[in-house]
């Protein structure tokens, strides 16, 4: 399995691609559309990130070893968002969730080219997963 750090680096080689933001945001909704679905029984009130303007559902399992991540928005573009953090945080280590330094948000410019609500969401989103691997490797 490719670490947080190898993940980055190809998501900021598929963001280099694109000669502008337009073609990124579509990109992104791709993302966004190709999230595996969350059980419906995880979109509970307990599941929505607070501070994200749409709706985010966000659900974690596992253990230290391994934490899986499972999400849905009811905005196309925060899909995508999530989307990607879910491909960079599923599946690893709870340890290595907690300190990973997401340098990849800022190289591609997604901060700068968000509305200050959504750049907020985004931080409470990765605010979240962290706090879930935190809560794992407690166990």
């Amino acid at each position: 399995m490719a670490s947080i750090s190898e993940i980055q680096e190809d998501i900021i080689a598929e963001f280099g691609m694109f000669d502008d933001w337009m073609q990124r945001y579509e990109y992104l909704i791709d993302l966004g559309k190709s999230l595996p679905l969350i059980d419906e029984v995880y979109k509970v009130e307990d599941n929505i990130i607070k501070g994200c303007q749409s709706r985010v559902w966000l659900h974690a399992e596992g253990d230290k070893d391994a934490v899986r991540f499972t999400a849905d928005s009811d905005a196309i573009l925060t899909k995508g968002l999530i989307a990607l953090l879910v491909r960079v945080f599923d599946g690893q280590k709870a340890t290595d969730i907690s300190a990973a330094d997401l340098r990849f948000l800022d190289q591609i410019g997604l901060k700068e080219h968000l509305s200050p609500t959504r750049a907020n969401g985004l931080l409470s989103m990765v605010k979240q997963m962290k706090f879930y691997a935190l809560a794992l490797q407690a166990k």
